[in-house]
């Protein structure tokens, strides 16, 4: 029940939250802490570096200098207001010092970062509120790409996961989202967000609890399954914590926190950066042929750039033609009839290219699959290489191997194409 969701202060001592949470304090009685060694806020620092260039043709090359001095704010008025979008939301939303650093994280540290991810936001949730509301989803779920990806739809972790969503290859794979040669489909606006709801409607089937759901889609739900049985069976989000992954620890006060800075940013004093299109102002038309961005840029006068944010799952900048799987164009509504004048024309060019040119561009292929294989009695490397189709070679560059030794038990990683696995 919501009434006791404000208990964490009640039940811990502040040491064992600050412990927790792997943070120092600087005044108890203001609970002023300060981060150190925090994966969460590196991978969204990193992820916010790469945002800049990325989204340049929709805002400018700069973040827009913020000189205000941010406003102090009592314990009281950030636990009214996180109250108050409690009622309007079935997560549970909660104020502790957990979800307060991040909420200084968001308010105070990354003031001009979070000024961009809502001019971001301004083209992006439309998106994400249409198909959440198809799934009969919360649409605070919204919020949890800036936590993973920081809007950022060619985002990639250091494990690999990749677009708005953060999706791994296989986890991915599971829900339809194809990467090839050409294609990456997490980076897909819309086809990750059709994923990450089904992900989400797949764990409130299994948990019945948002907090839960949330932890699951960092984790995965085999983590968070673990955490309930050694928790004793548990199942509450602040009761299992401790027995998360370190990075889930934080994972869903992040949300909370960007819940609040996203509906009370300008009681910060921070405001949208605006961006130069709005979701409103693009159309979709499916492709008949191939086309190359550099190529339909001069045609149309539409920037390279405009045309990369636009469509970030290609990531060649190419829009391959394959027989029954249609691929799709974004452009401006102002372009559009510019597009459709010149198609024929825009086509023929890819037609007219000389075969050195043609050479250039790859030939299409689904990315192979990612296995874990496990060294068995009387296998080496070459007996392994003849079993999955490729060569010994590859196997020592994908595991660091310097030589031909391995050991029984030993995990390989191994890509494959489909047919071996």
């Amino acid at each position: 029940m919501k009434q006791i969701r404000v208990f964490i202060m009640c039940l811990i001592g502040f040491s064992q939250v600050t412990t927790a949470l792997n943070v120092q304090i600087e005044n108890k009685d203001s609970l002023k802490v300060v981060f150190y060694d925090n994966p969460l806020v590196a991978s969204f620092d990193s992820i916010l570096l790469s945002n800049l260039s990325f989204t340049e043709s929709l805002f400018g090359n700069e973040m827009r200098v913020d000189t205000s001095v941010p406003p102090v704010f009592s314990d009281s008025v950030y636990e009214a207001r996180i109250q108050q979008l409690d009622t309007k939301t079935p997560i549970d939303l909660v104020y502790n010092p957990y979800v307060k650093q991040y909420i200084n994280v968001y308010t105070k540290q990354r003031r001009q970062q979070m000024s961009r991810m809502m001019g971001l936001a301004a083209y992006y949730f439309p998106v994400f509120e249409e198909v959440l509301d198809q799934f009969n989803l919360p649409l605070e779920l919204k919020y949890l790409a800036l936590v993973e990806s920081a809007l950022n739809p060619k985002a990639k972790s250091w494990a690999g996961a990749t677009g708005l969503w953060q999706f791994m290859y296989n986890t991915g794979k599971e829900h339809n989202l194809k990467v090839s040669s050409y294609v990456d489909e997490r980076m897909d606006p819309y086809r990750a967000t059709v994923a990450a709801c089904e992900f989400f409607e797949k764990s409130y089937s299994v948990y019945g609890d948002w907090s839960l759901v949330l932890a699951s889609y960092n984790s995965g739900r085999g983590n968070v399954n673990k955490a309930i049985r050694r928790s004793g069976g548990k199942r509450n989000y602040w009761q299992i914590r401790r027995f998360l992954p370190k990075e889930t620890r934080s994972y869903v006060p992040a949300f909370i926190a960007v819940c609040y800075a996203m509906n009370y940013a300008s009681d910060h004093n921070i405001s949208a950066e605006n961006p130069r299109i709005l979701f409103h102002e693009v159309d979709t038309i499916e492709v008949k042929y191939q086309i190359d961005f550099e190529y339909l840029s001069s045609s149309i006068g539409v920037s390279l750039g405009e045309l990369e944010f636009l469509n970030p799952s290609y990531k060649i900048n190419v829009i391959p033609k394959i027989e029954g799987r249609p691929y799709h164009l974004v452009l401006p509504v102002a372009k559009m009839g510019v597009f459709v004048e010149n198609e024929k024309e825009i086509y023929a060019h890819f037609a007219e290219l000389d075969a050195q040119k043609r050479k250039n561009y790859p030939k299409y292929s689904e990315q192979d699959e990612r296995v874990i294989h496990r060294v068995k009695s009387g296998e080496y490397l070459g007996k392994i290489a003849r079993r999955y189709g490729c060569s010994v070679k590859k196997i020592q560059k994908w595991n660091n191997l310097k030589n031909d030794n391995i050991r029984i038990g030993q995990k390989l990683i191994l890509y494959v194409r489909p047919d071996y696995v």
